[in-house]
């Protein structure tokens, strides 16, 4: 009953509520209650602050996600591993990753995954704002960027090319921009991640950066919907071209003052804090490392 207990608390951190745990296993609010309660008493702590708005992990409950996701999680492992074999892989993963990257890449190689391993399932969620790995429970987080949170575990995918770019159809209206400067005349389409406006572009090495402030009639917090916009001739993007690759390899955009290129952006897996990964979450992450380094060189040894 503890370790059911236990995996009923963790659904609740997930869900964002009693209620809404309630509804997922198919339980009373008051049933989700009183077992929140049973574990609490359990412990001796409080595990949950709670308002009559939301929920929020006390450090007590914070220390019980981390520790309780490494435990089922190795349970889930034994028991696949006594009822179906030891190569055999069950059980889910929540991963979170950007919403361009996301759709494409991410997608297809957890389609790949899941045909080699029928017994995996796996929530995909998209966002290219910041997200509480371990208050939403997540196992992976595909990200790009420095890492803020230095209690996370991290695995570098290396460093990865920027690129701007632009339809053609907008450079036959507009022309292309010379240098860095000229896109101060130009429809910039910008990132919002969360509180911050990414309307400040840098080009070339460190030693001789030039920074410029952009702007355009566009800005919007998914990063695939920037592509398309770009697309559609409405103005010039800074992408991955992890992103945008496709795009340019196709014809479909073109690549832009290609002698200031943008400093590259790390890319890296993030992990919540624990002993130990399910193992099914170490192949899935394996199999995503693996695809996504050999997809673009890192910018240390590119030309």
């Amino acid at each position: 009953m503890l370790l059911n207990n236990i995996a009923l608390f963790l659904l609740i951190v997930e869900k964002g509520g009693l209620g809404a745990a309630g509804r997922e296993a198919g339980l009373s609010s008051t049933t989700v209650s009183e077992r929140l309660a049973a574990l609490e008493a359990h412990f001796g702590v409080t595990l949950l602050n709670r308002t009559t708005r939301a929920l929020s992990l006390t450090e007590e409950g914070r220390t019980l996600v981390d520790g309780a996701k490494v435990v089922l999680g190795e349970i889930d492992d034994l028991e696949t591993r006594v009822r179906l074999g030891a190569k055999a892989l069950s059980g889910p993963i929540r991963i979170s990753a950007p919403s361009d990257i996301g759709r494409s890449l991410v997608s297809a190689e957890i389609g790949r995954f899941l045909a080699e391993h029928p017994a995996i399932s796996v929530e995909l969620l998209l966002s290219d704002g910041y997200v509480d790995i371990v208050g939403e429970g997540f196992d992976i987080a595909l990200r790009f960027g420095p890492v803020i949170d230095s209690s996370l575990r991290v695995r570098s995918l290396g460093r990865k090319r920027r690129v701007l770019c632009a339809a053609p159809s907008y450079l036959v209206k507009h022309g292309r921009p010379k240098k860095p400067v000229d896109l101060k005349r130009h429809n910039c389409l910008v990132m919002r991640f969360g509180g911050h406006l990414d309307n400040v572009w840098r080009f070339g090495p460190n030693s001789m950066q030039q920074i410029v402030t952009v702007r355009g009639d566009r800005v919007a917090n998914d990063g695939a919907l920037v592509r398309q916009w770009c697309l559609a001739g409405h103005g010039i993007i800074l992408k991955s071209e992890l992103d945008v690759g496709p795009d340019i390899r196709a014809g479909n955009l073109l690549e832009l003052l290609a002698d200031y290129a943008p400093p590259p952006t790390p890319l890296q897996l993030l992990f919540p804090p624990g002993r130990a990964q399910p193992r099914r979450v170490r192949a899935l992450a394996d199999q995503l490392a693996s695809t996504l380094q050999s997809l673009e060189p890192s910018a240390e040894n590119a030309s």
